[in-house]
């Protein structure tokens, strides 16, 4: 038997309790332990006893016990109302102690003394009562919830006579929802699991308990502290006394009620936290700060002109509270004006002012009335005001800045009750379909039974409707300017009424309004009229009649990736629109989200909140953007994936590279690239239908995240998906009205004219069927190439592919002939460097080299692509890098960087690793040595599957820049051969080690004349790490690979083991392990080629200095074959492209990009002397695009067609700028008796000269 308050600890100390063993015959022959009061004044409030367990197997209130009596052989027994209990001590002492101390416990307190808790519980007492199921005991038990204690007792007639089985204390306990009627309570030494009658029931339980151990959580200290200042003693918008939650951004102290409608007002308004159970946020900074300002100082801002009968008083219903704290806070409608700032760059320079000095309401007022926190100081050394706040000392003024670094408040006067909205004449009237069931938001649109035909108004930004055009007053009502997003639906949608155009309204408070036109001309007015009240004048360009999505978000660009800006954004079919509004910015961007290269949802933590961050990467930019709330960014984020997905059979509805050239294409010609250059028949061999199926399956669902892997994929599957792909496209890859002109090309007997022809056609083609062309023909070129190991020569590749790029059910002479034709002229019809040829030669030559030699168990995975780890081997941390044969480490550790958005500091040295014997071994590149090189002799490992690549911070690695090849080292080592032929002592020997004149030199002991052993570093490997079966005697070694043996080195401490490693590097290569800007070997990174598999990789922040010049780093993602085509004959100056990872030429199948170009002398890829590589800047230019111009070709050759057609000028897809390839030749002119002829094809095709770009 136990004295005691609780089983487990709690808030209120006890006397210190003894321990003695007792029996007792009512529960049966078992021992029980008990406890008893020692000293001090008694206060037992219950007896219960228990086993080894912590909770009790009956509990007895001390107000139940009523007689206290003792009986022979040493026993005693405890009398209540309903049973009796009787105990027997070891000795009589111990007996008579017990007795004195129930007796005393039992006795009514005295006149003025401390109620006793533990009397008999009454209903009014408990927060909640009722029998439950608890797992483990039979039969339901009764539960009390009172204070922060669980209660259990067999019946209610036990509860009410004071008897229990157990106390649960909840001070250190959780609840949780286990299943249906059930719920958990968990402690820290047991779960108790229960189940409840109803569902219903079982939520009032949780609720209970949850209100209960959050009253055990609170934490009343900050709350003391906030409340000393008495101006935070009441509510700062109703003035309730004793509020509990602030506003940490806006400074002021507010109630649970208010605190509810702050929340909607969105964290870039309002930040609320609790004062009690918020207590790690509040720092001794803020808690001064808040201190320092006080709900009065802080209304002398907000509440300066707010007039008597616009107050809000404690009663207020939440409608009433919600608008209040609306025009107060968001729409600053009482707020002072602060006189003398006529523009924004007077309020920054203002502020700018103010952080230095100890006016922390100053500071206010600028930030609330359009301040830009984040503005730029003039100062590089301390460039925001924060930072000007830290070098004044100015604590409070930081705390305030940190507190509001992602918060959005623009120009009061922009923002004032006239400026808020544009126009403030827009009326609109007439009838809409209004939803009823406007809060929640549907992905269906294709019916809806809930709208009701309600007359509805526009005037002074507000939308009302009513239950008819006679009604007095609105039903509901809308503020324009709290509409973030509007969406279009452009097709009907059905509803009880019949059919009607809706539009979708989302507002910051996660509100949804939908609404139906009965036509697109009157849905077309509303929409126009609404845009008005909620969009600047400024971007109201971004309104056209096709828009999708309209709306304001929170964006980032790669040019400037250092805090979020507001743009106004615009989805228009896979086009989205987006501007700042801000003249100074320029004007409105676009990014195609059809060649999206990556389009991924993450979560970032921005100051205490966690949002969802969209990001974009297009044609080498990246764009980040999140909505105001979770229902905001739901639907842009589904309106962008369907909009970037596949969407058709044509070739432009396809997913895109960022060449133009459709993914399941550049997918498909880069796996047979590398894994059926060398296989013998590789596009005559069949595949499997029901495989190639699937996987065009999908490729049509969604291409961009289809990885295509050897241990996968078939090579036929693989081969036949492209052909049926070109086979089923809606249009022809060489369009069907071009067809007589490519068969009368053949006319031409001389193949020079002939390619001239077909040049012309080339370029009349649309953009994406060009660029798809140039692609697949590369591609064909190369495998043609290697026909010897192949047995596929361009005859052969021809018949295969005649009728897929014709889509012809059969195979003809002609179409064959033609096909023959491109495919031996690649060269000429795309003006290919010899340059880019020698590199196409060289990769050929490689990948003819890595399937002779390679593993079966081994092989990398998909365009020659690597798994690279980041700093450890984990699937995530996996990068897959497309790697050409003439990448270097220090460019895969740019591009891999790059990748993950890690930021480089100049004390780390990303170094490239390779990594083998499962990790045992790992070796630093060196920066001149080709990786795919190394990778290559994986091959002849006995595991080549346990072996790859990470790039990590060198630890402990230091430059020095100098020539080391006359360097003189020596010291003892332990060193071991790997023989197992000592048969005495430890494998491992000392030996004295000279490093010296390229060779490593073995000693018996320094006195030694003669070396035991002579190592040349010419031709070994450097590892760090010994094997774990040598048993080395300490963990710091390295092991030296020859072409016969393997050396073990040990040394006492990880410091000696990088210098060996890295001296011995630096021996073998004559320079350090990372280059130095003079060194050969950096001059000819600029050659090597490579990039993340994802086509996109995330931009690291930079430091942006006052010009407006657009910097970004980027990874070319373009693959191997990625680079600059140009006429043969282009008399501009030529450059060389500093683009990360891009190739000279474009080659391994893979179509051209158009990189950045800069000046030849510029080398990317070497860091500076003395520093670790940092990857570089380039400037963030648009690539230029093709642009068909009138083209002059000659007519079909009569003899092959009796009614010769004129050549249609087909249409182009998203050309904006003039980059136009010269026309090979000047004999090839359109005859002017074929030009009508010409416009009537085009009449016929529905394409005219307005659709050409």
């Amino acid at each position: 038997m136990t004295w005691g308050d609780k089983p487990y600890g709690g808030p209120n100390e006890r006397p210190s309790l003894g321990f003695v063993w007792l029996r007792m015959s009512s529960c049966g022959s078992e021992v029980w332990s008990g406890e008893r009061s020692k000293g001090g004044e008694v206060s037992v409030e219950e007896i219960f006893w228990q086993t080894e367990e912590m909770y009790s197997k009956g509990m007895i209130l001390a107000s139940a016990i009523r007689q206290v009596r003792g009986l022979g052989d040493n026993k005693f027994e405890v009398v209540t109302s309903l049973r009796t209990f009787i105990f027997r001590a070891e000795r009589e002492g111990e007996r008579q102690e017990w007795m004195e101390t129930l007796q005393t416990a039992t006795r009514p307190p005295a006149c003025g003394s401390q109620k006793r808790s533990g009397t008999l519980p009454h209903a009014s007492s408990t927060n909640k009562r009722g029998l439950l199921e608890l797992r483990g005991y039979k039969g339901r038990v009764l539960v009390s919830l009172a204070g922060s204690k669980v209660r259990l007792c067999k019946t209610e007639q036990d509860y009410k006579a004071g008897l229990a089985v157990a106390e649960v204390e909840l001070t250190a306990a959780n609840i949780r929802d286990v299943d249906r009627r059930g719920f958990e309570i968990n402690t820290p030494f047991k779960n108790f699991c229960f189940t409840a009658e109803s569902e219903r029931e079982k939520q009032e339980w949780i609720e209970a308990v949850k209100e209960s151990i959050a009253e055990t959580l609170y934490d009343y200290e900050v709350a003391e502290k906030i409340w000393f200042n008495e101006a935070n003693r009441s509510c700062a918008d109703c003035r309730a006394p004793q509020p509990e939650w602030a506003s940490v951004n806006l400074g002021v102290v507010i109630c649970k009620k208010c605190a509810g409608q702050h929340r909607s007002l969105g964290p870039s308004i309002s930040k609320v936290r609790s004062l009690k159970l918020d207590s790690s946020v509040w720092s001794n900074e803020l808690v001064e700060l808040f201190l320092e300002v006080g709900n009065k100082n802080a209304n002398s801002f907000w509440a300066a002109n707010l007039p008597l009968e616009e107050d809000l008083y404690r009663e207020a219903f939440a409608e009433q509270r919600a608008t209040f704290i609306r025009r107060k806070y968001r729409e600053r409608k009482y707020t002072s004006v602060l006189e003398g700032f006529n523009d924004l760059e007077q309020l920054n320079k203002a502020l700018c002012a103010a952080v230095v000095s100890s006016d922390v309401l100053q500071t206010m007022a600028l930030v609330f009335s359009g301040a830009d926190v984040m503005c730029a100081t003039g100062d590089p050394t301390y460039s925001t005001p924060y930072l000007l706040a830290q070098r004044a000392g100015q604590k409070l003024q930081m705390e305030f800045l940190h507190q509001n670094k992602l918060c959005a408040f623009p120009r009061l006067d922009q923002w004032s009750e006239n400026a808020c909205l544009p126009e403030a004449s827009v009326f609109m009237d007439g009838f809409l379909y209004i939803s009823s069931s406007s809060t929640k938001a549907t992905l269906d649109r294709r019916g809806r039974d809930d709208m009701a035909r309600r007359w509805c108004t526009l005037e002074g930004g507000f939308l009302s409707y009513y239950e008819s055009e006679r009604s007095p007053s609105a039903i509901g009502r809308v503020d324009a300017t709290e509409v973030i997003s509007l969406a279009v639906n452009h097709t009907e949608t059905m509803t009880g009424a019949g059919a009607v155009f809706t539009v979708e309204l989302y507002l910051q408070t996660e509100r949804l309004l939908i609404f139906g036109a009965e036509t697109q001309e009157t849905q077309h007015d509303w929409i126009q009229a609404l845009t008005k009240c909620f969009i600047p004048p400024k971007v109201e360009g971004l309104v056209r009649k096709e828009s999708e999505l309209i709306g304001r978000l929170h964006y980032k660009e790669g040019h400037d990736l250092y805090y979020w800006r507001m743009g106004w954004f615009m989805l228009e079919g896979s086009t989205l629109h987006f501007s700042s509004g801000k003249e100074e910015e320029g004007e409105e961007e676009v990014l195609q989200l059809k060649q999206l290269q990556e389009l991924t949802v993450s979560t970032h933590t921005e100051g205490e909140d966690k949002i969802q961050v969209l990001l974009m990467v297009e044609c080498g930019r990246t764009v980040y953007i999140h909505g105001f709330n979770k229902m905001d960014f739901t639907v842009w984020h589904s309106a962008i994936k369907l909009a970037a997905g596949t969407d058709g059979n044509a070739l432009g509805d396809q997913q895109l590279t960022k060449n133009g050239v459709p993914i399941i294409v550049d997918s498909c010609i880069a796996f047979v690239t590398q894994y059926g250059l060398c296989q013998e028949g590789v596009y005559q061999r069949p595949g499997d239908p029901g495989r190639v199926s699937h996987l065009l399956e999908e490729f049509t669902h969604d291409a961009r995240n289809v990885k295509l892997r050897e241990k996968e994929h078939r090579l036929e599957d693989v081969t036949d998906t492209l052909k049926s792909f070109l086979s089923q496209a809606e249009d022809a890859l060489l369009t069907k009205e071009l067809y007589p002109y490519w068969v009368s090309a053949l006319d031409e007997k001389n193949e020079r004219q002939r390619v001239k022809k077909y040049s012309t056609f080339i370029e009349s083609l649309p953009k994406i069927n060009r660029s798809t062309l140039e692609a697949l023909l590369q591609h064909l070129y190369r495998i043609q190439q290697c026909s010897h190991l192949n047995r596929m020569p361009s005859e052969k590749l021809a018949s295969v592919f005649s009728s897929c790029l014709f889509q012809t059910r059969g195979q003809t002479t002609q179409e064959i002939s033609v096909v023959h034709d491109l495919i031996s002229n690649y060269i000429t019809l795309f003006s290919v460097s010899e340059d880019q040829v020698q590199q196409m030669e060289r990769e050929n030559s490689f990948i003819t080299r890595w399937n002779d030699k390679k593993d079966t168990t081994f092989a990398p995975a998909g365009d020659l692509i690597f798994e690279v780890y980041l700093e450890k081997r984990e699937p995530e941390k996996c990068c897959l890098i497309k790697v050409s044969p003439s990448m270097r480490p220090t460019e895969l550790a740019e591009t891999t960087l790059n990748m993950r958005n890690v930021a480089v500091n100049a004390d780390d040295f990303w170094t490239t690793f390779e990594v083998i014997e499962n990790g045992e071994l790992e070796r630093p590149l060196h920066h001149s040595e080709k990786i795919l090189e190394q990778v290559l002799e994986w091959s002849s490992l006995d595991y080549p599957s346990s072996a790859f690549l990470v790039i990590k911070k060198f630890v402990g690695f230091r430059l020095l820049g100098k020539d080391q090849r006359h360097f003189l080292k020596g010291d003892y080592l332990k060193f071991s051969d790997g023989c197992s032929k000592l048969l005495s002592g430890h494998k491992f020997q000392d030996k004295y080690v000279v490093l010296h004149s390229e060779k490593l030199l073995l000693y018996r002991d320094i006195k030694s004349a003669k070396a035991e052993k002579t190592i040349p570093l010419k031709d070994v490997k450097c590892y760090l790490g010994l094997k774990k079966r040598l048993k080395p005697p300490t963990n710091w070694g390295f092991t030296i690979c020859t072409d016969k043996q393997q050396l073990h080195f040990c040394c006492d401490k990880r410091e000696t083991q990088v210098n060996w490693v890295t001296d011995i590097i630096r021996m073998k290569y004559g320079s350090d392990l990372h280059a130095s800007t003079n060194s050969k070997e950096t001059a000819d990174h600029k050659s090597s080629r490579g990039g993340a598999l994802t086509e996109g990789s995330k931009v690291l922040p930079q430091n942006l200095n006052s010009s407006k010049q657009t910097t970004e780093r980027r990874v070319s993602l373009g693959a191997l074959g990625d680079g600059e085509r140009r006429p043969a004959k282009d008399p501009s100056p030529h450059f060389k492209s500093n683009t990360i990872g891009a190739p000279k030429s474009n080659t391994m199948g893979l179509p051209k990009s158009n990189p950045i170009a800069v000046p030849k002398s510029n080398t990317i890829g070497a860091p500076k002397s003395n520093e670790p590589f940092k990857p570089p800047a380039i400037p963030n230019r648009r690539t230029s695009v093709d642009v068909c111009l009138p083209l002059r070709l000659p007519s079909p050759s009569s003899s092959r067609h009796m009614q010769p057609m004129p050549l249609p000028v087909l249409p182009q897809s998203g050309c904006k700028t003039v980059n136009k390839r010269p026309a090979l030749g000047g004999e090839a002119i359109l005859p002017p008796s074929l030009l009508n002829e010409l416009n009537s094809v085009l009449n016929k095709t529905g394409r005219t000269n307005k659709n050409n770009d």
